[in-house]
């Protein structure tokens, strides 16, 4: 079955799948940052889709950093102790079917983590799997 092939590959990599309606949202940490008081992550996610009825395979890709802690700017009009605690999440961009997006990404990224990770192994292995078991694989902006 194309959902257990799927879920196999994907526990070669340290994250969580979780499945809400008909559709998969894999996440993994893909580097972290920690400083005084504070730490970000960035997060590679995938989502997916799969039509029984058209043979198709939904694919979505992202980068997106989280984080916490505390951060010593205060607005000019407020009294601070020096330090207020945020708590943020932010997105940069969506995938599109040109390879490019992700890697642009990745190489905003790139500034601030350093990492090694591969996003079009993960993408092409899947593809493979889909398209073996007679599943048209297609690639979406983020759904």
């Amino acid at each position: 079955m194309l959902i257990d092939e799927i879920k196999k590959l994907l526990q070669n990599y340290d994250g969580s799948l979780e499945e809400k309606k008909d559709t998969y949202k894999f996440e993994t940490v893909i580097a972290e940052r920690k400083s005084f008081l504070s730490r970000k992550k960035l997060m590679y996610i995938i989502k997916f889709k799969i039509d029984d009825i058209y043979r198709k395979f939904i694919f979505s890709e992202m980068l997106k950093e989280t984080g916490f802690g505390l951060s010593s700017s205060a607005g000019d009009d407020e009294m601070s102790s020096g330090f207020t605690f945020k708590k943020y999440k932010t997105k940069q961009g969506f995938g599109t079917p040109i390879e490019e997006t992700i890697e642009e990404q990745s190489n905003l990224f790139g500034q601030k983590y350093n990492y090694k990770f591969d996003f079009k192994v993960i993408r092409e292995k899947i593809k493979q799997i889909s398209q073996q078991n007679g599943y048209e694989f297609e690639y979406k902006i983020w759904f």
